[in-house]
């Protein structure tokens, strides 16, 4: 066989291709096992009539018929495989000669992967979290742990922020009174906003026996409002001692509670950098990708996006006809909002291959050994035996790809300009992650693995055309 490739014009290419008569013939044959096999011809046992039989029967251009329509697209595939042509859409295939008879001579028309030409990938720039944590920050953790434990008093002053109100609450519409609006002895913290924004903006300032009066909006319409202010009590914190910090945590002294919670919040805001790190290197990425990406590449990570919605439904119960009637959305308002999704994320993937390419960063032997075998642990197979299966179905490449993403994103990791919100550098050293700790005798130790995120991975763009 033989196969020429010409370029094309929007983002296509032409593969012509030439199987001799002699090979073809062999297809020939197979689809005159094929016809023998679905066809009852008297005298003959299903499989057994010999091929002149079939000719005589159905005109010896049968099984060039079949042939074609069965061999051509291995032989389609085969000139994909041997030429390395990246598709990513069905091809438009024309047949130019052997037909009737001869050598076969066909075309096929087919859309590629784009090869971005990417600038600027060199100069990223990312803002992540200050991942010191202060003494203002400890501070804080304290606070709120003393919030926990403080007790309320009754003052006589005007109602301030922090404060908790007993109030009776009546909300009226046309002189009808609104459920869910009203109550007695209902126990308010001034501030927190979990009722409606007018309310903690009108009772500023209220004392004990005060009736406030006030129109409110909401999505529904206009509701009037009545709040007596029954009582106003103030949250008195516990002093920071080592009493109340024996009393309130494991801890024996305040300073031993103010360093565990100093090191919990360094691990959090190390993680939380560490996301934003990744996730603000692949977003400023994407913004470097100004043309739009292939339609067949956003519709097949569409697919997949929609098919892991529905999967996420299902595993909860729940049939996308609630979820509509829950969210008050439509059908198209959901695939719109999954389209939205896949856009970036198969421009991040096409930037991802583009930096490799640039930066030549290719996999090692131990490299893509070391990813088999994950792929075997989870899926449960031996790692030769997966390899087999991903040789057989042609899935190697796609492999590999997703090895030269990973060490992209890794490249461009080490490369990118990290600051924090007040533009200021970020040493990389306060992210690395600690070594581990020796074990203890008299507790575990526990840790959070990060490093699988997926679910917040926006290059997880298939590779079409693969299973």
């Amino acid at each position: 066989m033989k196969t020429t490739v010409e370029p094309l014009e929007g983002n296509k290419v032409k593969l012509s291709i030439e199987v001799d008569e002699h090979e073809f013939e062999r297809s020939i044959d197979a689809a005159f096992r094929k016809i023998a096999r679905e066809v009852r011809i008297p005298g003959f046992r299903p499989g057994k009539a010999p091929r002149r039989v079939i000719e005589a029967r159905f005109g010896a251009g049968a099984g060039r018929a079949e042939a074609l329509r069965d061999a051509l697209p291995d032989y389609y595939a085969q000139a994909v495989r041997d030429n390395d042509v990246d598709v990513i859409a069905p091809p438009e295939i024309d047949i130019t000669a052997g037909e009737d008879t001869g050598p076969v001579v066909f075309d096929a028309v087919v859309e590629i992967r784009p090869q971005l030409n990417l600038v600027g990938y060199q100069g990223l720039r990312v803002t992540v979290p200050k991942p010191e944590v202060t003494d203002a920050d400890v501070d804080a953790q304290v606070d709120r742990l003393r919030g926990n434990f403080g007790e309320l008093v009754r003052v006589d002053r005007p109602a301030r922020d922090g404060d908790n109100l007993t109030v009776d609450l009546g909300a009226s519409r046309d002189g009808e009174a609104v459920a869910g609006l009203s109550s007695d002895d209902f126990l308010y913290e001034l501030g927190s906003g979990t009722v409606l924004p007018e309310l903690d903006t009108q009772l500023q300032g209220a004392k004990t026996g005060d009736i406030v009066a006030f129109d409110a909006e909401l999505p529904d319409g206009t509701v009037s409002l009545r709040v007596l202010v029954k009582d106003v009590q103030e949250k008195v914190l516990p002093e920071p001692t080592d009493e109340w910090a024996a009393e309130a945590s494991e801890f024996d002294t305040l300073e031993e509670l103010r360093a565990d919670l100093r090191r919990r919040l360094e691990s959090v805001r190390k993680v939380e950098a560490m996301y934003a790190w990744r996730n603000g290197t692949v977003e400023a990425l994407i913004e470097l990708v100004e043309a739009e990406p292939p339609e067949p590449l956003v519709q097949a990570e569409l697919e997949r996006r929609a098919h892991d919605f529905a999967h996420r439904l299902e595993s909860q119960g729940v049939s996308i006809v609630q979820y509509l009637q829950a969210t008050g959305q439509d059908e198209g308002q959901v695939v719109a909002g999954l389209r939205a999704e896949a856009v970036p994320a198969v421009k991040a993937d096409l930037a991802l291959r583009a930096v490799a390419e640039a930066e030549g960063l290719e996999p090692t032997d131990e490299e893509l050994e070391a990813e088999i075998g994950r792929l075997a642990a989870a899926y449960g197979q031996r790692p030769d035996q997966l390899r087999a299966n991903l040789e057989r179905a042609g899935q190697m490449p796609a492999v590999r790809s997703d090895l030269k993403k990973s060490k992209a994103l890794e490249w461009l990791g080490e490369h990118v300009e990290l600051v924090d919100p007040d533009g200021q550098p970020v040493d990389r050293t306060l992210l690395a992650p600690e070594p581990p700790s020796e074990p203890e005798t008299t507790s575990e130790a526990s840790t959070d693995d990060t490093g699988g995120a997926t679910e917040t991975d926006p290059t997880a763009a298939p590779e079409s055309g693969e299973a």
